[in-house]
């Protein structure tokens, strides 16, 4: 055994010296290609494994960066590969109205990477600036990425999508360990537990072979196990459903294309209705034992709050005691006095309406997080004043909702929080009162992504949230991926990609707050802090850093 690790050992020791080497061009190219491939870490491939190796080329090429300035360059090129791949999928958007839109196409799909890369950038240049020798460094690596990775979820209204503790999410079983820590808690564990073995490897040449065994079990292998029996205990319980509560969610699978064209509005309204009244294997039922519809995100390609006879139609198909959420759009035309207002001055909000069996408004919620240049311009006045429109349909922004956000109480239905499309993406930022609810109702419109990986990851992230919350989560989608999700993460039901249906389905019940519900992200502060005790104990043991290769000349050009 200790001599095929010393072979193994050797192997790691060159193909480390093979990633560093050369000039500072070449290694930005491994970087680029390294972040690249780490993508496959999430849905919908989950190859997690990948990034026992990309990761730690990441702290090999901080080893050989002289300056925090040369490290920030390795850091940026990582995060664009990282961030271009993750993100791909958005320039589908600009190909929707692609006669306004196509030519924005290569700027939407690489300037985002290339400014969501910064926060990786400014990653390695701190972990630089603090660089310590032998394992303590992998705690500063991680340290300086997991605060990178929450600050991205934050900042100018944030884009926490794929933070890489969703590498941590799948299978279902370790899933269960947002439940403790959160999405932000378990990038820092995943940076160390996916970093840490082959950097442990390369550098223990003259470590004894059960003591590299041990270290990287005890580093790498001993939390993703306790992590699996506490996922295993969670999900030997399956909780009971609401009693009284019958759920039908609606996929009318529209085309983006013709989803706001005049020509198809009525066409697509009739498509709700006609879905409604339908059961999963296509008879109609008139919704029979339905006591709560769920329309998705924009449902009805008008103002439905101004169109009385579009309320009618929807009044008639409800039986008695049924109630309907459905995404829309609704306009605010006068002042909080009652005052009208000039149509410049109109206020459209995108959100939800809950209506009662006869079509009277009882309840809305209005997006308080908006999407930058999809349903709100930055700066507006500028931004038009050069020609540029916000994607989503209409003149001028969108106006967000009050904070914080609202639970509504829905007859029949448990405390409700209402989450519109990349809403359900915000870790810790879900429930923003005192009140708890007991099920989060997202609707969303993945049909601007066409058949990507996009809406399957946003999908799966949502999962996420009701595993940290302990709230199931109840999806309609108009294109994929609707479905009904326990507290556990476990999917009851689903209609995927391209499905046009219904689904039909008792309500899953909540629990008590888990323990990320109570605390939040203060628990990433604490392994945080617990990395930096750890490092610093470290430090004291450790032997002077590895003496890689590198070409000077470029080296000293980043100095």
């Amino acid at each position: 055994m200790p001599d095929a690790l010393a072979v193994q050992t050797l192997h790691i020791d060159r193909f480390r010296e093979w990633t560093v080497r050369g000039s500072q061009r070449r290694r930005d190219a491994v970087a680029v290609a390294a972040g690249s491939v780490s993508v496959l870490a999430f849905a919908p491939i989950f190859a997690a494994p990948v990034l026992f190796v990309t990761l730690a080329i990441f702290i090999w090429l901080i080893d050989v960066s002289p300056t925090p300035r040369a490290a920030a360059r390795s850091g940026w090129w990582f995060g664009f590969g990282y961030f271009f791949f993750n993100l791909f999928w958005l320039g589908e958007a600009f190909l929707v109205e692609a006669d306004k839109f196509a030519v924005l196409l290569p700027f939407a799909v690489t300037l985002l990477p290339a400014g969501m890369a910064l926060f990786w950038a400014l990653a390695a240049a701190a972990a630089r600036r603090f660089w310590l020798s032998g394992l303590a460094r992998v705690f500063v690596f991680a340290i300086a990425l997991s605060a990178a990775e929450w600050l991205r979820g934050h900042v100018l209204s944030g884009l926490p999508w794929n933070v890489i503790g969703y590498a941590l999410t799948a299978p279902l079983v370790l899933m269960q360990g947002a439940a403790l820590v959160g999405a932000y808690g378990l990038t820092a564990i995943a940076i160390v537990v996916f970093s840490a073995p082959l950097v442990i490897l390369a550098d223990a040449k003259r470590a004894a072979g059960w003591a590299r065994v041990t270290a990287v079990f005890a580093i790498s292998g001993l939390p993703v196990a306790l992590l699996a029996l506490y996922g295993a205990w969670r999900l030997s319980e399956t909780p009971a459903d609401v009693s009284g509560v019958r759920l039908r969610i609606v996929q009318p699978s529209v085309l983006q294309t013709q989803k706001w064209k005049p020509e198809y509005q009525a066409q697509i309204f009739d498509d709700h209705l006609t879905l409604s009244v339908t059961d999963p294997g296509g008879k109609r039922d008139g919704m029979a034992g339905i006591t709560h519809l769920i329309w998705p995100e924009a449902a009805m390609p008008f103002l439905p709050l101004e169109h009385p006879e579009a309320l009618q139609a929807i009044a008639a198909i409800l039986p008695d005691g049924t109630t309907l959420l459905t995404g829309a759009l609704r306009r605010e035309a006068t002042d909080p006095a009652g005052v009208p207002l000039p149509l410049d001055q109109h206020r459209i909000y995108n959100g939800m309406l809950v209506l009662n069996d006869r079509a009277d408004l009882i309840a809305t919620y209005d997006k308080i997080h908006l999407v930058p240049f999809g349903e709100y311009l930055p700066v507006e006045p500028l931004l038009t004043a050069l020609g540029l429109k916000k994607l989503t349909h209409g003149q001028g922004s969108f106006t967000a909702g009050p904070t914080p956000r609202p639970i509504l109480q829905i007859a029949g239905l448990p405390p409700v929080i209402a989450l519109v499309c990349y809403e359900v993406l915000f870790p810790g930022a879900i429930v923003q009162g005192e009140q708890r609810p007991g099920v989060m109702v997202n609707v969303t419109n993945d049909g601007w992504f066409g058949n990507s990986s996009g809406p399957r990851q946003h999908f799966h992230q949502s999962r996420v949230r009701a595993v940290e919350e302990g709230v199931p989560l109840i999806r309609a989608a108009n294109n994929g991926i609707s479905a009904v999700v326990d507290r556990y993460g476990r999917v009851r039901h689903q209609l995927g990609m391209d499905e046009r249906g219904v689904i039909d389905s008792p309500l899953p019940g909540g629990a008590a707050p888990t323990m990320y519900a109570r605390y939040g992200d203060l628990l990433l502060a604490l392994i945080l802090a617990a990395y930096s005790l750890l490092a610093a104990r470290l430090k004291t043991r450790e032997q002077s850093l590895p003496n890689f290769p590198a070409s000077s000349s470029d080296t000293r050009a980043e100095g």
